[in-house]
């Protein structure tokens, strides 16, 4: 029988490598030790990189900086809560704007690679963000499917994005081990539904969600051109 104490480290270990995926660093060190990004941002790591170089009298020494990396997620759905798969969801930093043609709306930035929702609905937007003073304190937007008119344009088809951008806010201090998402005034869509009828009860004003297009039945065409008199 275990002893108290090898149980206990078991259990132990088992509870770090559950939530290993957001809080263990490279070299197995606490990343995240409170999070309140609600899930949003998960696979937190602190990578060092080669950034350029320090020259000491005749010697050329490499400097390198801390970066954050991770992953920002979240679900595209329509509205039945149904998942959609391949809408594009981009992060842009401020000032990044002005850098970033419609065209390449799908290419990564500076900073954030762009995400793909796949057949679960999920996107994951990969982040690498240079720690300065011991602080990332990155504020941006979330651009929803950018370039969905040309797509409609030139395929015929696209989904158009029930909300086309939302500002964001990524805080993390790397001393104090405190990790912060923030995405701005978020816009809910409702609908207005019936139920019973009550007597003098006015209608709710508001439109409903558009009606998803009905597929043509089989034979329908040839009936419509026999009924007009076409070939």
């Amino acid at each position: 029988m275990r002893s108290f104490p090898a149980l206990a480290l078991s259990v132990l270990a088992l509870s770090l490598c559950a939530c290993a995926d957001l809080s263990m660093g490279k070299r197995g060190k606490m990343v995240v030790l409170e999070d309140f990004a609600e899930g949003r941002i998960t696979s937190v790591v602190i990578t060092d990189r080669l950034t350029g170089a320090k020259e000491l009298l005749f010697i050329s020494m490499p400097q390198k900086s801390n970066f954050l990396e991770g992953y920002i997620m979240g679900v595209v759905t329509d509205y039945e809560d149904n998942p959609i798969q391949g809408v594009v969801v981009r992060a842009v930093a401020e000032g990044e704007e002005k850098f970033v043609e419609k065209s390449q709306a799908a290419f990564q930035t500076s900073s954030f690679d762009a995400g793909v929702s796949d057949s679960n609905g999920i996107y994951r937007l990969r982040f690498s963000l240079p720690i300065l003073k011991n602080k990332v304190d990155v504020r941006g937007k979330l651009v929803y499917n950018p370039g969905w008119e040309q797509e409609r344009d030139n395929l015929g088809k696209a989904y158009a994005p029930q909300m086309k951008e939302s500002p964001f806010r990524l805080y993390f201090n790397q001393k104090a081990g405190q990790l912060v998402f923030a995405e701005g005034v978020r816009k809910t869509v409702v609908q207005p539904v019936e139920g019973k009828k009550v007597p003098k009860q006015k209608e709710l004003p508001g439109a409903k969600a558009p009606e998803a297009e009905k597929p043509a039945v089989k034979g329908e065409d040839d009936l419509l051109k026999s009924f007009f008199g076409g070939p």
